[in-house]
């Protein structure tokens, strides 16, 4: 985490880190409760500092981890602590992270609706729900490549730095934020939003909103994160502003499929 980080991790990196474990823990186990998760499936990963990255570890299930079960990584994806394994897919929050100096929180799992639309090979796009307009944007789908492999990171890699929700072809869902909470929220987004268009294709018709109102949403969404931005930042750095102006500057209007009204 870079010098604008908050002042708790500046100021005490140890109880960050405490209180980062116990996030991880919470948020895993609520993966696994609601679904989005399988067996030893998903990972959640939160960065400490600008070159350590707390993740969870490979073959384990997310509603049983511990605390000390988690492991600390260096941004080549090497472990530094822990006494468990590295994940295989360690490579995509990596990637994420370096993408997006914005981003301090990594959720990755396999919501069954949203997973089901990878699977079909259908992103999420369709401009719907004003509420997913305004909060997440649209969702879009990256081809396929192998977990754990570059393959995986090479599909991603164009479009992290203009997204914050990503579905991978017959694979899953991988979601990040400003801190986990928000990153979990929007995986819970993502799979909400995909039920409601599953409800659109079964009823055999769907109403995207017409090109004004979008713009409007378009608008009102780079409003909504300047705020939410200011919100986890803090005081704002010359490194906050640019954060700032990179999400305001995120989710065009062309990133939606339209219709002219």
């Amino acid at each position: 985490m870079s010098e604008s980080g908050p002042p708790s991790v500046l100021s005490n990196p140890m109880a960050a880190e405490r209180q980062y474990r116990e996030q991880i823990v919470r948020y895993g186990r609520m993966l696994h409760e609601r679904g989005f998760v399988a067996a030893t499936d998903g990972n959640l990963s939160v960065r400490l500092r600008e070159n350590h990255i707390l993740s969870t570890p490979t073959c384990m299930s997310k509603g049983e981890m511990r605390p000390s079960d988690l492991v600390v990584v260096d941004m080549e994806g090497r472990l530094v602590s822990g006494k468990r394994k590295v994940s295989s897919e360690i490579g995509m929050h990596l990637l994420i992270y370096r993408l997006r100096p914005d981003i301090q929180g990594i959720v990755h799992a396999h919501p069954p609706t949203a997973t089901g639309f990878a699977a079909a090979g259908v992103p999420l796009n369709q401009p719907l729900v004003c509420e997913v307009v305004i909060g997440l944007g649209s969702i879009p789908l990256a081809k396929y490549g192998t977990p754990g492999t570059t393959e995986l990171t090479e599909a991603l890699e164009p479009l992290v730095p203009g997204f914050d929700a990503i579905l991978m072809s017959n694979h899953g869902v991988v979601a990040y934020g400003a801190d986990l909470e928000q990153a979990y929220m929007k995986m819970e987004t993502v799979e909400h939003f995909a039920r409601i268009a599953l409800v659109t294709h079964q009823l055999g018709h769907q109403k995207p909103l017409g090109e004004a109102d979008l713009e409007k949403l378009v608008l009102a969404r780079a409003k909504y994160m300047n705020g939410a931005q200011a919100d986890a930042h803090g005081q704002d750095s010359g490194n906050g502003q640019g954060r700032k102006k990179a999400a305001a500057e995120r989710q065009p209007l062309e990133d939606f499929p339209r219709r002219r009204v």
